[in-house]
């Protein structure tokens, strides 16, 4: 299994712990993110903030529910990061490259929420460009769920 020795290291640290493999806890993690990608792009004008949290949390259900499927689930002591850190380690290479824009998306929706003096605010098109990668992260995620084993 490709990844595996940082998968290891990932429980042995504390970021990921290890739960019954759940396909349906997946499906559903995959329905909640394209039911939130939906609700992005409909407030997008109106809630652009709102907008943008809503479709990073759609990429990273997305992404966790690559996780749930294989029996892993990050832990508050790996947070976020260790969701991209164990799909990553799996599937990169040689889908390494539609990874990454989740951590910009973190850091970008991280802003929004913990604001510095003078950070520029979230907008209509900053939503509407990242919507196209937030459904790049549901396509991946479906693509994969069947060639996952239960780690």
């Amino acid at each position: 299994m490709q990844g595996r020795d940082r998968i290891d290291a990932m429980l042995s640290s504390g970021q990921l712990e290890r739960v019954p493999a759940n396909r349906q806890h997946a499906d559903t993690l995959l329905s909640q993110a394209r039911q939130h990608i939906e609700l992005a792009h409909s407030g997008c004008e109106t809630d652009p903030t709102g907008a943008y949290q809503l479709l990073y949390d759609a990429s990273r259900k997305s992404l966790a529910s690559i996780l749930e499927n294989q029996g892993l689930r990050a832990t508050s002591r790996g947070g976020h990061l260790a969701v991209l850190d164990a799909v990553t380690a799996q599937l990169d290479p040689p889908l390494g490259q539609s990874l990454r824009p989740f951590d910009r998306m973190r850091r970008r929706r991280n802003s929004a929420e913990y604001p510095l003096p003078n950070a520029p605010g979230i907008t209509p098109d900053d939503v509407r460009r990242d919507l196209v990668k937030a459904q790049e992260f549901v396509s991946l995620a479906h693509k994969v769920l069947d060639q996952m084993r239960p780690y």
